[in-house]
């Protein structure tokens, strides 16, 4: 198995980000998410009359991802969000194509699961060789030094 850490020589790759980076840009990417998560709820007021929304209103969770969904997609279809870009890595697929929004969107999902499993489809990075977290895996994407 080979050693990201120290890569053959041989291999054209770009080195692995590592987790601590990718962790970094993650909370970069938060804030970023949070903000528009703000923006979102304050339309859905808006919309509703200056009536706010519960936090189980399912409109409102529905938003919340759609919102999630469209920032990440958005982003990654780019190779990079708002956080990678600060950290200097980027998202790459196998194929060396756009990631497709059906793929941003499997990749957002398994990365809400690998969270829900007590991080551990992040953490699965430290054992993968190629530094790949579950959603990595599902979505056929790994994530770079530029």
């Amino acid at each position: 198995m080979p050693d990201p850490k120290h890569p053959d020589p041989n291999d054209t790759r770009p080195a692995v980000a590592p987790l601590w980076r990718r962790l970094a840009a993650g909370l970069y990417d938060l804030l970023a998410l949070v903000a528009l998560w703000m923006v979102a709820g304050l339309l859905l007021v808006a919309v509703r009359g200056g009536v706010a929304a519960e936090p189980a209103d399912p409109w409102l969770r529905a938003l919340l991802l759609l919102t999630a969904l469209g920032y990440y997609g958005y982003c990654w279809r780019g190779g990079q969000t708002l956080g990678m870009r600060a950290w200097r890595i980027v998202l790459t697929t196998r194929s060396g194509r756009r990631l497709s929004w059906p793929g941003a969107a499997l990749r957002l999902a398994m990365a809400l699961v690998g969270l829900a499993c007590m991080g551990l489809g992040v953490l699965w990075a430290l054992f993968d060789a190629r530094g790949r977290t579950w959603h990595d895996l599902a979505a056929g994407t790994e994530v770079v030094r530029k």
